[in-house]
């Protein structure tokens, strides 16, 4: 197969795998599962998984104390937070609306990037920002009815906690394996969720078969594999394309709560969802413009992200 279609088809199916991720978490709170569990669980064997993948691939799982040092902020505490704030907003609003919440992400990234790193703002990013929250304001404003005030500020904070991640992200994953950072990330994200979920009462494994099918979505689907196809697809396709196709996210996750859920959006939200989409493949395309620096590290961490 040609490689350019080979490599769509990796990066389309990795975005399927995190846009259901909520969607899976909904199916195993219904089985009794809670957040804290839930998380410490999914990153407890995604970092399994992640180790025996890279022994397979017979990758060295050494690093330094300042990769380390890094690698325990971005997984735990960074990812742990981005993680806890957005599987607890999919409690409390529609999952198609957090996901779109969530995809303002990179409207943060480039105010963060223009204070941190002193990138430079151009207008055709600031237009793009502005569209993108425009289109999440008139969401908002002709949502489904009475939505919970909590999850909405929940799913901005899991977005501000994931473009500080990316932000930070950048300037760590330099020189290690996407897989070695995934793992270790993985891995530190599960310790922090050992103990939020000690704090929330203890690990409960007692939520029903349905919760554990759940879960292996999460743990399989949506997070090790959609990650592996994503990096195999950026190898055929470049990061740019990559970046830009992994922006159908939002889009399987809205499809995907309507039919399972019959989260319907109107006529005008679904413009205000394209503007949102739009505006963010317009800022990453403006970032690619503007420096060179690949998207690896940034869709990396929504490997242990969630969405």
């Amino acid at each position: 197969m040609n490689p350019l279609y080979l490599g769509v088809i990796y990066v389309i199916v990795s975005a399927v795998g995190f846009g259901v991720m909520s969607i899976f978490a909904v199916y195993a709170y219904g089985a009794g599962a809670s957040v804290s569990s839930l998380l410490f669980l999914r990153f407890l064997l995604a970092a399994v998984l992640f180790f025996g993948l890279m022994l397979l691939r017979r990758e060295s799982l050494g690093i330094n104390k300042k990769q380390l040092l890094s690698l325990i902020l971005l997984g735990g505490v960074l990812y742990t937070l981005q993680s806890l704030s957005f599987f607890s907003a999919v409690q409390y609003i529609p999952t198609s609306l957090a996901g779109l919440v969530l995809y303002t992400f990179p409207v943060f990234v480039a105010i963060l990037s223009f204070f941190v790193d002193k990138e430079v703002l151009r207008l055709k990013t600031v237009a793009a920002m502005l569209l993108s929250l425009l289109g999440l304001g008139l969401v908002l404003g002709l949502s489904f009815g009475g939505i919970q005030p909590l999850g909405v500020v929940l799913a901005f904070a899991a977005a501000l906690f994931y473009s500080v991640y990316i932000v930070v992200g950048n300037r760590v994953g330099k020189g290690l394996s996407p897989y070695v950072t995934s793992g270790y990330i993985a891995l530190f994200a599960s310790c922090s969720s050992l103990v939020v979920a000690q704090v929330d009462g203890g690990v409960d494994l007692s939520f029903l078969a349905q919760g554990w099918w759940a879960l292996a979505g999460i743990v399989v689907f949506s997070t090790v594999m959609a990650i592996s196809c994503f990096f195999r697809g950026l190898q055929l396709i470049g990061s740019t394309k990559a970046s830009v196709i992994s922006m159908v996210e939002p889009v399987v996750t809205i499809l995907f709560s309507a039919v399972l859920f019959g989260e319907l959006l109107g006529g005008l939200q679904w413009i205000g969802a394209c503007a949102v989409i739009v505006g963010a493949v317009l800022i990453v395309l403006g970032k690619q413009e503007t420096q060179e620096k690949p998207l690896e590290t940034q869709y990396e961490t929504v490997t242990v992200r969630g969405e």
